[in-house]
């Protein structure tokens, strides 16, 4: 209808003014479902439209029982979804939070749920069974850096069942001693985190990780730095394979160029290069392995990236989903999976998290729609 459109359109425009980086401003767009027909997969594959009203819809993660938790933005809710029907479409969208500091990571574990708030990390314990009444959450930590910029923190438990949580750097390019890395801690039985320790060092801004269900290292997407033209730096897919590795920012990008300020006197050499280089200010956000049996085998053990798109380029880049396919800690292709968020310049739509559902199929999140979009195998294409 107008007025939901409307009301997508001043949401839009209320965040645009309190975080002008975080999305361009088009205040009459298409609607979801109007948006879902135009969208493009792979032949065999359909796109489906599994939630909307989830406003400003970022990360996703499960609940033992079949709840969809997502994140949002400046919205500062959380929300839970319901497919009771099982018909692919969600048939609820509760808010089961609301108020919080840029609620962006959910993370989900013996059967709490956790949610990151810049400074702080909470959790709802027995939330699948309190979902009309949630329970008022426990703090796990409230020490973390307070900075806006790159403070939103994606979530996720490790296999060694430790909750990873990043410290972006407060800035475009800086060097501020304790921000740009990743970190972990152990989650005790009274709910508070414990000491947080240090798995890698030099992201920037990582907004996506996950583990490779094969080697079980760790890969993630790490924002490449503004301000140096249109095609440099490229964002970056990286792989963990040791304690601590250094991928470089400040002082290098992309693996091979030095930063004009801080890269001096340093040698791209002395760090970690990237798996591989996915574009500059494409925005690579939430990554996600294959690990259904809805897809053709081919794709198993693949993993998805969810490409939120430039505000700053003169031309737009990313803007859809791509298909990486992997050999052990090597990327042997990356091709489009998802696409059709753009017309011509003209934003429609902005994917932003990935995640593989019970039965197989692949959810998108996109937080300029507010929607989640269900991609599935053996419904025709598009």
């Amino acid at each position: 209808s107008w007025d939901a459109i409307l009301r997508r359109g001043v949401h839009r425009l209320l965040i645009s003014l309190l975080f002008p980086f975080a999305m361009p401003v088009l205040v009459f767009a298409m609607p979801p479902a109007q948006l879902v027909a135009r969208l493009h997969v792979p032949s065999g594959f359909a796109v489906t439209l599994y939630a909307d009203g989830v406003a400003n819809a970022r990360a996703m993660a499960w609940g033992d029982r079949g709840t969809l938790f997502v994140g949002s933005f400046a919205a500062g809710k959380v929300y839970a979804l319901r497919d009771d029907n099982h018909d692919g479409r969600a048939d609820s969208v509760r808010v089961i939070a609301s108020g919080l500091r840029v609620p962006l990571g959910v993370a989900f574990r013996d059967g709490a749920l956790y949610v990151s708030a810049i400074d702080r990390i909470l959790r709802y314990d027995a939330i699948e069974s309190k979902l009309d009444a949630p329970p008022p959450p426990v703090v796990v930590a409230n020490d973390l850096p307070r900075d806006a910029h790159h403070g939103g923190r994606y979530l996720a438990f490790g296999p060694d069942g430790k909750l990873y949580v990043p410290i972006g750097a407060p800035c475009n390019v800086c060097d501020r001693p304790g921000y740009a890395k990743l970190t972990r801690m152990a989650v005790g039985d009274q709910g508070r985190g414990g000491v947080r320790e240090d798995v890698a060092l030099g992201i920037r801004n990582t907004v996506g990780f996950a583990w490779n269900p094969q080697t079980r290292h760790l890969w993630f997407t790490d924002n490449g730095r503004d301000l140096l033209g249109d095609d440099v730096p490229g964002d970056e897919l990286n792989v963990v394979t040791g304690p601590k590795q250094h991928f470089g920012f400040p002082y290098c990008h992309q693996g091979d160029v030095l930063d004009p300020d801080f890269g001096k006197g340093k040698s791209c050499r002395d760090y970690t290069p990237p798996a591989a280089k996915l574009g500059a200010h494409v925005a690579s956000l939430g990554i996600a392995f294959y690990t259904g049996t809805m897809f053709p085998a081919a794709y198993r053990n693949n993993a998805f990236i969810a490409e939120h798109g430039s505000w700053n380029r003169s031309s737009k880049s990313g803007y859809r989903v791509v298909r990486v396919e992997i050999d052990g800690d090597r990327v042997s292709r990356i091709t489009p999976f998802l696409t059709g968020f753009l017309d011509g310049q003209d934003t429609l739509g902005r994917p932003v998290a990935v995640t593989v559902a019970p039965d197989g199929a692949l959810l998108v999140s996109d937080d300029f729609q507010g929607a989640i979009y269900r991609i599935a195998y053996g419904g025709g294409s598009r």
